[in-house]
């Protein structure tokens, strides 16, 4: 497996013996070079003694010495610079576009590392490598951990960067759009971000002192003032009314349809209606919100800035169609703390980038270590195989490790699975 190959080049998992070439001059690897994931040979920078000559150039991998014919690396001079060629089996000669013949190395992966390969990618129980956890040093778990929350924090600094060339660089769009998704809180996520995509926000802000008129905006477009429902209140009719003043006035565009929104097994709090009832007043409330939470520098004020409750109709509602016991809609402790934690956070960090401040990029770290650890399923599975889950930070860097390792079988490039290998 060429994967395996990678990863024995890499941690030069090599025999005791002298490694030797098809033809058999002696090969000493001082580096075997870096791995590179993007287009072009698979390690660049290699440091190689071939037949006592100093080589600096890059190495590929192949299973079968053929796969450089079939990729037309032959063709591509890319891959002149290429100073061996590690293979698995040496089934032909390859030559760069010169015709010059490129060294060629016959490796193969050790027994004992391909049998715990194995193991990991065909275990039933999650995590796979569970059986070490408990062991591995606390430097080993706190640097990969670490490295991870770094890891995601880039990938959500460039999905942010992304937003923002769609709303042309306006931060508080885009501020706002990803406030509206998480929101959501992973069911109507989606939703969330769409119907914030299509909110016509300059259209809005000339009615942003007028918290009805908001609500309206924000309740209409979402098609939650779509619906022809039988003995309807005054707020709904009114509501209603209201919308259709504005969509004519700005010419909106069409709502969503309603049943983009999914309240199946959604607990009373977390209804579009009332989500959005919240984000309407904080919208009301706050007039910058995106510079009023990046110029906040404790946990404390950010909270205060993003706590929200709702107009008084919504104190005894849920939606338009049942009336509910009195009740203060306020954002709750542990929706705040996701907010921050999926919001505040990665702007921080993205916008810290953007002006070169590392001053935010700390604050989002030291804002994400005082947080607790989020409490999902992915939390408790590695906390019940032996890793400790303190705050925030080691949360995050799970849930990294989930989606970007785990769920991909990438084995070969986690710490965790590297000491898993190498275990005697």
């Amino acid at each position: 497996m060429e994967q395996l190959l990678h990863y024995v080049w890499k941690h030069k998992i090599f025999p005791l013996g002298m490694l030797r070439t098809t033809s058999g001059q002696p090969v000493e690897v001082i580096d075997p070079g870096l791995p590179n994931r993007n287009a072009g040979p698979d390690f660049f920078n290699a440091k190689l003694k071939i037949d006592g000559t100093l080589w600096v150039g890059n190495v590929e991998v192949h299973m079968q010495a053929s796969d450089w014919l079939r990729h037309g690396h032959n063709r591509d001079k890319a891959y002149d610079t290429v100073i061996l060629h590690i293979v698995g089996d040496t089934d032909c000669e390859v030559y760069r576009t010169n015709g010059e013949l490129v060294p060629q190395v016959l490796l193969s992966c050790p027994e004992p590392v391909r049998q715990r390969y194995d193991e990991l990618r065909q275990a039933e129980i999650y995590p796979p490598c569970y059986s070490i956890l408990g062991s591995l040093p606390k430097l080993t778990v706190h640097s990969w951990l670490s490295a991870l929350q770094v890891e995601r924090f880039g990938q959500k600094a460039r999905s942010i960067s992304r937003r923002l060339e769609q709303c042309n660089n306006h931060w508080e769009d885009v501020f706002f759009i990803t406030l509206a998704r998480n929101f959501g809180f992973g069911l109507n996520g989606d939703a969330f971000e769409s119907w914030a995509g299509h909110l016509p926000f300059r259209a809005v802000d000339k009615h942003r002192d007028n918290l009805f008129q908001v609500e309206a905006f924000f309740l209409g477009q979402a098609g939650l003032l779509e619906e022809e429902i039988a003995g309807a209140d005054a707020y709904y009719q009114k509501l209603r009314k209201e919308f259709c003043y504005l969509r004519h006035k700005f010419g909106l565009p069409a709502p969503m349809s309603v049943e983009q929104w999914r309240f199946l097994r959604l607990r009373p709090g977390n209804f579009p209606h009332v989500r959005l009832a919240q984000l309407a007043c904080l919208y009301h409330k706050e007039r910058a919100l995106f510079s009023r939470v990046m110029e906040a520098e404790t946990l404390e004020a950010v909270k205060t800035i993003l706590t929200a409750e709702t107009s008084p109709y919504w104190e005894e509602h849920f939606n338009f169609r049942k009336v509910s016991s009195h009740r203060a809609k306020r954002v709750g402790e542990s929706a705040l703390n996701l907010i921050v934690i999926n919001t505040v956070i990665p702007f921080l960090y993205t916008y810290g980038l953007h002006k070169a401040d590392e001053m935010l990029c700390e604050r989002a770290t030291r804002f994400l270590e005082a947080l607790k650890a989020e409490n999902n399923y992915v939390t408790r599975l590695w906390s019940g195989a032996g890793l400790p889950v303190y705050t925030a930070a080691d949360s995050q860097a799970l849930l990294q490790l989930q989606k970007e390792y785990c769920e991909k079988k990438d084995c070969l490039r986690c710490r965790f699975g590297y000491e898993y290998l190498r275990r005697q």
